[in-house]
């Protein structure tokens, strides 16, 4: 492992969320061999090179100096092999750190990752909620109208919704996500990986009341589940819907398309087009 020489190109390398031990021997062969580790935040990034025993060669690469240290990683990439890391968990999941793997591949460059620990995937196995289909949102704006547009922008959709949130924000973000999306089930996951890990699960609103006072510590994944069962079309809704597809189409196609739509009876709704449209 000592006289291990790495390709050039760029390695995309999970690290721990919380317990170190979950650092994979891949993902620490790289960190110890790469010529330069991109990191989110060195003082961060130094506990765990000091968990390997080593220094690490790192050098900053965040939101406020990407644009400026990007090109000089691109060009080091051709002869030297550079590692990404973000604070915790695997990087590009809520942060921007695409635009080097993007610019990577532009320049030809080979990118590999190492895969490993992500608060959503853990957040999600802990939850005891529906994972056949589910949708990340990251963070929700802070500002209240932001929130409440992006809750509504996702409540239609059939799956279990993943975020992210910090504690002071917890009680707000759970009272907004019921009052655009329902009274569904969730979870709040925190401290995942560490010693006082916990998923606490209830209604958004007992949630929101659990939290509203004592706002919780640590790194707070949210999980809440998809909507249930939209109620059956009816009778108005299948001529509502009609009328708007005669605009369109002749009878026979307007029904079929509202059919497939709506779950109706296509000859019921083609009579009914019939009878609309004369």
């Amino acid at each position: 492992m000592d006289d291990l020489i790495l390709s050039p190109g760029l390695y995309i390398v999970a690290t721990p969320i919380g317990n170190l031990g979950d650092l994979g021997p891949r993902a620490a062969q790289i960190l110890t061999h790469a010529d330069v580790v991109a990191v989110e935040d060195s003082r961060v990034t130094a506990g765990l090179f000091r968990h390997l025993g080593t220094k690490g060669k790192m050098l900053p690469y965040h939101d406020h100096n990407a644009d400026a240290v990007r090109p000089g990683l691109i060009a080091r990439m051709a002869s030297e092999a550079v590692a990404l890391v973000s604070d915790a968990g695997t990087p590009l999941i809520s942060d921007p750190g695409f635009k080097l793997v993007r610019d990577a591949r532009a320049a030809g460059h080979v990118v590999t990752t190492i895969p490993g620990p992500c608060a959503a995937i853990a957040a999600l196995t802990l939850a005891g909620l529906p994972t056949d289909r589910f949708f990340f949102l990251g963070f929700l704006p802070a500002k209240q109208q932001a929130r409440a547009e992006a809750v509504a922008e996702v409540a239609a959709i059939r799956a279990t919704l993943v975020l992210y949130e910090s504690g002071p924000r917890l009680a707000a973000c759970l009272a907004a996500l019921a009052e655009g999306l329902g009274n569904r089930e969730a979870a709040v996951a925190r401290e995942i990986t560490k010693r006082f890990e916990e998923c606490v699960t209830g209604t958004l609103l007992e949630l929101a009341a659990r939290y509203g006072d004592a706002p919780p510590k640590g790194e707070i994944v949210v999980v809440v589940a998809p909507p249930g069962e939209a109620p059956p079309a009816s009778e108005a809704d299948g001529d509502a819907a009609l009328a708007e597809a005669l605009t369109r189409l002749p009878p026979a196609k307007a029904a079929g398309e509202v059919a497939k739509r709506l779950g109706l009876d296509r000859k019921a709704l083609y009579a009914r087009a019939l009878s609309l449209k004369t």
